[in-house]
């Protein structure tokens, strides 16, 4: 799974070509996984609404404004390795605004 950061900016207003050509980026990128065979889920962008619910039972709102850095989205590919999956980050749009990518394993349980 590769998990995209970046700097949390309430006050970024992109212009529709801003967000055209970010827009492509990202396409253009997972379009190059996907061609070779190595994209199982094109992941989905994530929003700036939330809860968490903690042990204890409270519930608090998030994702918080006061953090520095936020979670954008997500893809999960199919790799040999973590080293594999390094290289398919390599190009993601997300480096190109001074973000970065996350790359985790995904644990499978027999019989679930």
């Amino acid at each position: 799974m590769m998990l995209f950061h970046s700097e949390a900016n309430p006050n970024f207003e992109p212009s529709p070509e801003e967000i055209q050509a970010e827009v492509k980026a990202w396409q253009d990128w997972m379009g190059g996984i996907a061609a070779q065979g190595k994209l199982k889920n094109p992941g989905e962008a994530l929003g700036f609404e939330g809860k968490t619910m903690h042990a204890d039972g409270a519930i608090t709102d998030g994702p918080y404004a006061e953090l520095k850095e936020m979670i954008g989205g997500f893809i999960i590919v199919t790799a040999e390795s973590i080293d594999e999956a390094i290289k398919l980050a390599n190009g993601c749009p997300a480096l190109s605004s001074g973000g970065k990518v996350e790359v985790r394993d995904i644990m499978v349980f027999e019989g679930m």
